[in-house]
Formats: C-alpha cells, sequence, structure tokens
C-alpha cells in the first residue's frame, strides 16, 4: 500500500507554513509518519526554519526538496508558497543522498551521491529510479547528469529539476534533512517492483532555418555561422516582425529559444542576457558544431506538451494507475504564459484521470530514460508518476 497527500502554504512566517503544511498532510497520514517528505519552497522563506517546522511537525524519515520559482498542486497554483507531498509505502524503498561541490569536483559530486544508493548492490527491485535536484546556478548540470549515469552503471532511471529563486537567477539551493545547501545536488533513491513512470515533453518547433554553433563557452553562445550570435537573433527578429531590445532582451528570449538538433528532436535552451560582445549567455551549456534553431510555440502547445508528459509517463505504468504525481516545469514557461500557466495545470490533471499532483518552476528540468535523449531540459513540461 502506498499513502500520499499534497499541501501548500501562502504563509509568510516559515514556522506557520510549515506547520500548515504538516496538519494538511496528517489529515491523510493520521498516526503515520511519511517516509518522504518532498518540499518545494520560495526564496521568500528561512529555509531553515521552515524545514525545522516540517521535521518537528510530521517527523518524516527522508525530508529533502528545494528552493522554487512558482509552487502548485492539482488544486492552487501559488507564487512565494511552499508545497509538499508527503509518501508512506510498504511497497516502495527510500533512501536520500547529497553531492557537493558541482562547480569544482561535479564528477565527484556525482560518486558521493551514487555511492549512497542502496539499489546499486542489491536485486530485491525491478526498478532503480533517482528524483535528483540541483543547484541549478553552479551549472555544469547536463554533464552532472552524465557523471550520475555512469557512476549508477546506467541502472537509474533520472527525475527532477533545478532549483529556483522566484526567478532573481541570484541564489539556488537544495534541502536534504535540515540542512541548506548551495552548489550541491540532492538525490530520493526510488526502489520498486512497480515502474515509476516518467514522462516529458516540449511544445516548441523550429521558426528559424538551421544555423550551427561556431563558437561557445560553456552557457555562452559565442558566435553562429560564423558571426556574433547577437547578429543572428537581430536578423531572426526583424524578419519574424519582432521586438528585440538588448537592453531589455527578457521578453524576446521567452518567446525564442534556441533548439539543438538530436536524432530524438529538438533539446532547448533559454537565451538568458546579452552580453556585451554580442555573446549570449544561456541556461545551460551548447556543444560547438551542433545545428540549432529559434523556436517557437503557443499556451495552447505548451499545455498539450504537459499532456503528452503524462500520458507518457501513464504508458509506462503497466496499467496501474498513478498514487500521485511529480510535476516539473520551467520558469520560463510560466513567466510567458501569466495566467494561462493554468490552462497548463489544468490540461495536466485531466490527462492524469484527477490523480493528485504536487510540483514547481524550475531552472531546468531533469528526465533521462531509456531510449531517450539525455537528461538536463529548459521549457520541457516532466512528469514523475508513482504507482
Amino acid at each position: 500500500m502506498t499513502i500520499s497527500a499534497v499541501a501548500i502554504s501562502t504563509n509568510t512566517s516559515a514556522t506557520f507554513a510549515g506547520k500548515e503544511i504538516c496538519e494538511e498532510l496528517m489529515k491523510t497520514f493520521e498516526q503515520k509518519c511519511p517516509h518522504v517528505l518532498l518540499v518545494f519552497a520560495s526564496s521568500q522563506y528561512d529555509f531553515q526554519t521552515l524545514l525545522q517546522s516540517l521535521d518537528d511537525n510530521i517527523h518524516p524519515d527522508i525530508l529533502i526538496g528545494c528552493s522554487s520559482a512558482g509552487e502548485f498542486t492539482d488544486q492552487i497554483r501559488e507564487e512565494g508558497a511552499v508545497c509538499a507531498v508527503g509518501i508512506w509505502s510498504d511497497k516502495l524503498k527510500f533512501s536520500a543522498s547529497v553531492g557537493l561541490g558541482l562547480r569544482g569536483q561535479m564528477s565527484h559530486a556525482a560518486e558521493q551521491i551514487a555511492s549512497q544508493f542502496i539499489g546499486l548492490n542489491r536485486h530485491d527491485y525491478r526498478y532503480h529510479t533517482a528524483m535528483v535536484l540541483t543547484d541549478a546556478l553552479a551549472g555544469y548540470t547536463d554533464d552532472f547528469i552524465q557523471a550520475l549515469t555512469v557512476k549508477t552503471q546506467g541502472k537509474y532511471q533520472l527525475v527532477g529539476g533545478g532549483a529556483g529563486d522566484d526567478a532573481k537567477f541570484t541564489e539556488t539551493h537544495v534541502f536534504l534533512g535540515r540542512e541548506v545547501y548551495k552548489d550541491a545536488a540532492v538525490a530520493l533513491e526510488i526502489l520498486s517492483n512497480q515502474p515509476v513512470g516518467i514522462g516529458f515533453k516540449h511544445g516548441w518547433e523550429p521558426a528559424s532555418l538551421a544555423m550551427r554553433v561556431t563558437e561557445a563557452e560553456g552557457s555562452c553562445l559565442i558566435s553562429i555561422n560564423g558571426a556574433p550570435t547577437i547578429e543572428a537573433l537581430r536578423d531572426f527578429a526583424e524578419q519574424s516582425g519582432q521586438t528585440f531590445d538588448t537592453t531589455d532582451p527578457l521578453p524576446f528570449f521567452l518567446h525564442n529559444v534556441i533548439g539543438i538538433k538530436t536524432s530524438n528532436g529538438h533539446k532547448l535552451r533559454v537565451p538568458l542576457a546579452v552580453n556585451e560582445d554580442g555573446s549570449i549567455a544561456c541556461a545551460s551549456t551548447i556543444p560547438v558544431g551542433s545545428t540549432i534553431h529559434i523556436m517557437r510555440t503557443s499556451h495552447a502547445s505548451a499545455a498539450e506538451a504537459a499532456a503528452h508528459a503524462a500520458e507518457m509517463a501513464l504508458s509506462q505504468l503497466n496499467g496501474n494507475q498513478p498514487k500521485v504525481a511529480i510535476f516539473f516545469d520551467c520558469v520560463a514557461t510560466r513567466l510567458r504564459m501569466g495566467l494561462d500557466f493554468d490552462m497548463e495545470l489544468k490540461t495536466l490533471s485531466k490527462s492524469l484521470n484527477g490523480a493528485e499532483f504536487v510540483g514547481c518552476n524550475t531552472y531546468g528540468q531533469i528526465a533521462r530514460v531509456d531510449g531517450q535523449f539525455s537528461g538536463f531540459h529548459n521549457c520541457t513540461a516532466v512528469a514523475c508518476l508513482l504507482p
């Protein structure tokens, strides 16, 4: 049996927000303490006070989560809130771990996490899943996910996201127990004998001709087709009748992301800022030599992507109904859609046949499963369904 419940609080006091969350969850758990309490919290909170309040009021075996940039459940969407899901199960086995030093020792951080996974040394559970939450602003998430895949011998499907800070892009955090970490990642290991469904989809399509990345350094896109990146963006804006103000580029960037062409479709990267030399700072790495397009979408396409992600995850459950869903979507999607982001969440709920869900807007989304392209994405809806 698996018991789950979701809750959300807008109380501005970290102490009372934690207490409200726990009081709501205990209506379902009664005398049980959850094996896992997964929490997403706005940067307005004092995180250590919040985690202490949650721990004191419901005593979970594992308390894990991250800062966020928009919080929601199947009932309500908020900004500047805290939301959580509690899980108790005699069918699922959980453990949690942390990896430190993403900037300087990314591979070591992956090793720290993988070395604590109990499923690598036991064979009584058929399915291995890890929910991974990272300090997104530390960078190197693509490389970290690749390293974690290697360190876990490819036995784990990965899902999760990059922590947010209410779209300030200043400082992001991950949580384990009562501890708050920067420059780190945390992981929730989920072992099961029924599959955990993971689905992901973006609703973007190419809007420009194919272009070649001729120079890039990390997440900085320096030149396209041998010319400064800014020139390609200006040309596209002019051709498509859009305004591109380099002193305030975010409105243009939210509607025009970079798509890296892969054998499985386009992997998205969100532009964040225009540098003085005409290069563009992006949310994650773009490899030199890759073929890219400037991409476009619509509000309806974003909602459809969430539905497709849910349907993809449902198809993996072998006919079982989902007990609860955890949903990650990009902060850029929320900023672009505004109030219409509610439409996406309603579409998701309908696709889940009314199952409860909880989630947050993140700085990048993680989804790596067998047969699919590699794990760090932008502007992508990601659904994780527990049976």
